[in-house]
């Protein structure tokens, strides 16, 4: 795909972003991704040619039920715009949504910059250029109608699904002598549990999930920033929601995040 190519399907998709309309399955076939490596070109001309300021990175697809939820088999990494990034408690219009799930996620804020480099980046350097963790909620959309029938390289031009994203205030507790793979996490919708999971949900755990994101960034030249916020993947499951709900991410003695959607 040559840059022209991937500056074309980034314009469609941000027409859709400025419209609320949507494609069906696929893009049209002069622009179409035929590899992960395209889709991610698609991806960054979007953000190169939006005027909205990336402000961190999410990774979709990190749990068996993400990747069900959207037909994939491995996680998909997308970028956080500035106006979508809300602070808890929340208030926000579903509008059109057409997905229309919660997600309760892990995020970290970082500290320092993980440039790209050639050796992977271990989890415990990743960790070390941390600042802080938040409990948050996303609420993932997409520019097709048929999502579930896109496939991996037209989900990563899609921005890994990118919409709505809550982040909760930084946990006072000392979560990094926590295991956060074993930390249980509670969706709850007007009051009632709507899933239940673990850290462990997000390819095992939230810090291995920010670790894959700091070395898949490094395999296409980039890097993660000082004051990126990085959320890691669902909790449980995607759960269902509509215009009305309170929603609210329960992390125990990490926190919550919660949002109303009108």
């Amino acid at each position: 795909m040559d840059s022209e190519q991937a500056r074309d399907a980034a314009g469609i998709f941000l027409g859709c972003r400025v419209t609320g309309l949507a494609m069906r399955d696929t893009l049209p076939d002069r622009c179409l991704p035929r590899s992960l490596a395209d889709g991610y070109a698609v991806q960054r001309a979007m953000a190169d040619m939006s005027k909205d300021t990336v402000v961190g990175w999410k990774i979709a697809a990190t749990s068996e039920a993400g990747q069900r939820h959207i037909r994939v088999r491995t996680p998909i990494a997308g970028r956080l715009f500035e106006s979508r990034v809300h602070r808890s408690p929340a208030e926000m219009a579903l509008g059109k949504n057409r997905m229309a799930v919660a997600e309760a996620e892990f995020a970290f804020v970082m500290s320092s910059d993980l440039p790209a480099r050639e050796d992977a980046w271990p989890v415990d350097e990743v960790l070390a250029a941390v600042a802080t963790l938040h409990p948050a909620i996303e609420l993932p959309d997409s520019r097709f109608t048929e999502y579930t029938r896109t496939g991996s390289w037209q989900l990563a031009a899609d921005n890994a699904c990118a919409h709505e994203f809550v982040l909760g205030p930084a946990t006072d507790a000392d979560w990094r002598a926590i295991d956060l793979a074993a930390h249980p996490v509670t969706l709850w919708i007007d009051g009632q549990e709507a899933t239940t999971g673990t850290g462990a949900d997000a390819l095992g755990d939230p810090r291995a999930a920010l670790a894959w994101l700091a070395n898949n960034h490094a395999v296409q030249g980039a890097a993660l920033r000082a004051g990126d916020v990085v959320t890691t993947g669902v909790c449980g499951r995607p759960s269902r929601i509509a215009a009305g709900n309170h929603v609210v991410a329960d992390f125990g003695a990490l926190g919550t995040a919660e949002v109303t959607l009108t």
